[in-house]
């Protein structure tokens, strides 16, 4: 698997037009949150708060040969609702991509490929997270014993790559990160003929 070209893009621009005054830890754990004394241009002070750059995610959208998208259903506490969703997790620390990728394919559904495609990453809340999305595509996906971490509560949902986009064009798809993977993804699988 080749890494997509926006990859390499998504880096801190070399200079910047803020200037940071003090920087505190609110939140200290596996989501930091900084709070941020900050000198705006014309020399306005402002605070902010945010998550710091560094942290990493995958979205996988697995498709097997038979033309079925793997999707999931899966309950988030903060909404207090199932919704559906893509594979996805975080990368810890040191870890490739493409090896994250695999190991949460496997664990949330299963699942192995044979194939691996690159879609753009992206920022999902860039006013308030320097976390960095990067979403894949997963061909010739198999499926096996599904693996969940204790805390998680996943249904495995297989359907057909059609009512997976009806989902997405009808706003079934809520989460973000997912609904842009799979709306990344339907080129290449228009171009494979498997949509």
């Amino acid at each position: 698997m080749n890494t997509h070209p926006n990859w390499a893009t998504l880096t801190e621009d070399r200079e910047q037009p803020w200037k940071t005054l003090s920087s505190r830890v609110l939140v200290d754990g596996f989501r930091v949150v900084l709070e941020d004394r900050v000198e705006v241009s014309g020399g306005t002070e402002t605070v902010y708060q945010y998550r710091p750059r560094g942290p990493r995610a995958v979205f996988v959208l697995p498709v097997t040969d038979s033309g079925e998208a793997v999707l999931i259903r899966q309950y988030r506490y903060p909404l207090r609702a199932s919704i559906m969703e893509v594979v996805a997790g975080g990368v810890e620390r040191g870890e490739d991509l493409l090896t994250a990728a695999a190991r949460e394919l496997k664990e949330e559904v299963g699942g192995t490929a044979r194939e691996w495609h690159a879609l753009p990453g992206f920022y999902p809340q860039p006013s308030i997270s320097g976390v960095t999305f990067y979403p894949l595509l997963a061909l010739g996906v198999t499926l096996g014993t599904m693996a969940h971490e204790e805390t998680e509560t996943i249904e495995r949902r297989v359907v057909p790559l059609a009512e997976a986009y009806r989902m997405l064009d009808a706003g079934e798809i809520q989460d973000g990160p997912s609904s842009l993977t799979l709306w990344h993804a339907r080129r290449l699988l228009k171009e494979r003929g498997l949509l």
